[in-house]
C-alpha cells in the first residue's frame, strides 16, 4: 500500500471509529415522554415484562447491612430502563433538568426530588436501587426524580437519575414503570414541594379543586415553613379557604396573599 493510501485509510478509520463508538445499544429507543439531549447515546437499555419495584422517596444509607430510607414507592409492572453517556458540552444537571421540565409540561406529578447529599449514598442508589454500576459517582454531583404520569397514564411511573462520576463522565439514568395495577393515592414529601416551589417558582396542583384537604394542608404548611422568609400568592377557587387552612397549620398570614390567576385546582407562586 503507497503512504498516501495509507495515511488516507488511517484517516478514514479515525472519522468512523467516533461514528460507531456513538452508536446506541441495538434495539434500544427513547421514552416517548423524555427528551434525549443532542449526542448523547444509550449505554445500557434494560425491558422486564414483570418485576417488583421499590423506588425511594428519602434519602438512602445502609445500615446493618440494610437499606433504610423514610418512604417509599412499591409497585409492580413493566420497566423499561435507559442509561444515556452524556457528551462533554452537557452535564448530569442539564440532562436531568430538561427531563423533569418536559414531564413536568404534560402535568406529571413530583413525588420525590433530591439534590446532591440530600440524597445520600451514590453508590447505594447505582448498585442497590438501579443495579448499575456506571451511576456510581460523587454524592455531591447527583439528582434524583421520582415522577407520576397524568392520566390518562396515572399508572405509570418515571424515575430520574443524574450523575457525574470522577472522570467527569456525565450520566442520565431513565427508568419507567407502568404498573399492573392501580397505584392509588400517591403523595409528595413536603422538601419536593418546596424545592419545586423555589426551582419553578410555582407548584401548580390541579388536582385541588374541591375545599382544603386535611394532607395536603400539611404538606403544603410544611413545606412553605421549610423557608420561613419566602412570601407566596394563592390561585384558584378555594384559594381563600385554602389559606385559611394554612394560616391555621402555621403558617404567618403575612407571608400568603391572594392571586387572581384563574387556574384549575390550587396554584402557589412563590412572590420572593
Amino acid at each position: 500500500m503507497k503512504p498516501t493510501n495509507r495515511f488516507i485509510c488511517a484517516l478514514g478509520l479515525s472519522c468512523l471509529s467516533p461514528l460507531l463508538w456513538a452508536a446506541d445499544v441495538p434495539g434500544s429507543h427513547d421514552l416517548r415522554d423524555v427528551p434525549r439531549l443532542a449526542d448523547a447515546q444509550i449505554v445500557d437499555y434494560t425491558v422486564k415484562p414483570d418485576v417488583e419495584r421499590i423506588y425511594p422517596m428519602g434519602a438512602i444509607r445502609k445500615i446493618s447491612g440494610r437499606l433504610r430510607f423514610e418512604g417509599q414507592v412499591n409497585a409492580r409492572g413493566q420497566t423499561t430502563a435507559i442509561t444515556y453517556e452524556l457528551p462533554a458540552e452537557h452535564s448530569a444537571t442539564e440532562a436531568f433538568t430538561a427531563a423533569r421540565e418536559a414531564l413536568q409540561a404534560k402535568d406529571a406529578q413530583l413525588l420525590f426530588w433530591c439534590q446532591a447529599r440530600d440524597c445520600g449514598e451514590s453508590s447505594l442508589w447505582a448498585n442497590e436501587i438501579f443495579g448499575n454500576s456506571k451511576l456510581v459517582g460523587a454524592d455531591g454531583e447527583q439528582s434524583y426524580l421520582l415522577i407520576r404520569l397524568a392520566a390518562p397514564e396515572q399508572n405509570q411511573l418515571v424515575a430520574l437519575y443524574g450523575i457525574t462520576r470522577g472522570n467527569r463522565k456525565a450520566y442520565l439514568h431513565v427508568e419507567q414503570l407502568q404498573a399492573s395495577g392501580d397505584l392509588g393515592q400517591l403523595l409528595p414529601t413536603s422538601a419536593t414541594l418546596q424545592r419545586q416551589l423555589k426551582s419553578t417558582g410555582e407548584l401548580d396542583l390541579p388536582a385541588l379543586t374541591a375545599e382544603p384537604d386535611a394532607q395536603w394542608l400539611t404538606l403544603i404548611s410544611r413545606a412553605l415553613n421549610l423557608d420561613a422568609t419566602s412570601r407566596v400568592s394563592l390561585s384558584g377557587v378555594h384559594a381563600a379557604a385554602w389559606r385559611d387552612g394554612l394560616i391555621k397549620s402555621g403558617v404567618r398570614a403575612a407571608r400568603i396573599e391572594l392571586g387572581e390567576s384563574p387556574v384549575q385546582g390550587l396554584r402557589v407562586e412563590l412572590l420572593r
